[in-house]
This record gives C-alpha cells, structure tokens and sequence, in this order.
C-alpha cells in the first residue's frame, strides 16, 4: 500500500508536519481519557507551550496508523517539529531534567510555579489510577 492510499495515514503525517507540537492523546486538554494522558498534558500546560492535540479514540484506525507511522506503541505520543519526543514516562523526565522546555523553545518555572500554576493533582495523576 503506498502513502497515497492511506487517507488516514496522510492524514496524520500532514497534521504533525503542520504543528510545531502536537499531541496524540486519549481524550482532549480538557478532558484526558487516562492518566499517561493527563500528565503529559499537564507538563505542556505547566510549561505554558502552545500545542495541538488530537484524540485517538474516535477511531481505533488513527492509533493503528499512528504507531506505524511513528514506530511507537504507547500512547499518548508527542511530536515537536515532525519529530517524535515520546510518551509520557519520556516527557516527565524531560519535564524535570528541564530538557522538555529547551526542545519547546520555553522557559522552565521554578517548582513553586509548577506547584501554583498547575491544576489539582498536577502531574502526579498517574499515581492515583495504579
């Protein structure tokens, strides 16, 4: 099967090339479906960086070829500049190394401003769905 005939493939290609950063998640910003979700949500939020997501669950066809197409099983997966980061074990720890902010082009706040800034739970979300 070449690109041409796989619409959703092409579809998904296109919008990580259109978006500097862009989330594949469960669920959307405002709602995660999952914990892995919700935390690397909550980093990027954290980090105040601009990013568009899109929610895999409406159609089980978009994780299929996403993970073929980024060679990654895992969601959520995030990709800067057409290039995949990670998961979300992958964006913590960058989150906390400070790494995350420098790939985004951001500033890292301080811990105090994570704790302030950063909605109830924070990113310690995962924790509590174990």
């Amino acid at each position: 099967m070449s690109e041409t005939d796989n619409p959703i493939r092409d579809a998904i290609a296109g919008a990580i090339n259109e978006h500097e950063v862009i989330l594949f998640m469960k669920g959307t910003p405002e709602a995660p479906a999952c914990g892995f979700s919700a935390r690397t949500v909550g980093a990027l939020q954290a980090l105040d960086a601009p990013f568009a997501a899109v929610d895999i669950l409406p159609d089980p066809r978009i994780r299929q070829e996403l993970s073929a197409l980024s060679q990654w099983p895992t969601i959520p997966q995030l990709f800067v500049k057409g290039e995949l980061v990670g998961g979300a074990d992958i964006v913590a720890e960058m989150f906390d190394s400070g790494e995350l902010a420098d790939v985004l082009g951001v500033e890292q706040p301080g811990a105090a401003a994570i704790e302030d800034d950063a909605p109830a739970g924070g990113l310690q979300i995962e924790n509590r769905l174990a």
